[in-house]
């Protein structure tokens, strides 16, 4: 029954990396990337409805410094532009009544440690849910030691395999955050 635990314990440790490593891709490095504004909301007028924009339109890559946005609906195009000035990105987006050009800008090295920064405080909330992942196993454990379905000495020995989980957790988060960060810096 306990490796049941270790094995979703284990799962939940890969949904902490997979959901860093998905809020990493939207942290922009000066080249363009259609994961910058996959998941930006918009409100859509004629929706009644907040939808993300790779709902209402298709978004690709012009060149090294332009995402090129072709909304389905045609009528929903300045919605987006909206939606894409008042995401915070610092991008400045243009259309020409059927496509949204979003030229991204060369970082400046404050724009940079802005960034580094971002990453940063993504790092902790991911090592924030990681150690919540912990904190629920080892109470379950306790539970079930204290409802005598495991000993003592398995209880320890559970506690040992959570806390290599986390650690192993940490190393990777810290891996993949130095990677962001040199891509970040050198961009």
């Amino acid at each position: 029954m306990s490796d049941e635990y270790l094995s979703a314990m284990e799962d939940d440790y890969s949904k902490v990396l997979s959901g860093f490593r998905q809020q990493l891709s939207t942290i922009r490095t000066g080249r363009a990337s259609p994961q910058i504004l996959e998941n930006v909301s918009v409100m859509v007028a004629s929706y009644g409805a907040s939808m993300a924009i790779k709902e209402l339109a298709s978004i690709s890559v012009g060149d090294a410094r332009l995402l090129v946005v072709n909304p389905w609906d045609k009528g929903t195009i300045t919605d987006i532009e909206r939606g894409i000035q008042a995401a915070g990105l610092g991008l400045n987006p243009s259309n020409d009544g059927q496509i949204i050009r979003v030229p991204i800008p060369a970082l400046t090295g404050q724009r940079r440690q802005d960034l580094v920064r971002q990453v940063r405080k993504l790092l902790e909330d991911a090592r924030v849910r990681a150690r919540h992942v912990r904190k629920e196993y080892n109470d379950i454990f306790k539970e079930l030691e204290s409802e005598k379905e495991i000993s003592e000495d398995e209880l320890k020995r559970l506690q040992g395999k959570v806390q290599e989980g986390i650690d192993a957790c940490n190393g990777a988060l810290q891996t993949i955050s130095a990677e962001k960060e040199k891509e970040v810096v050198d961009a």
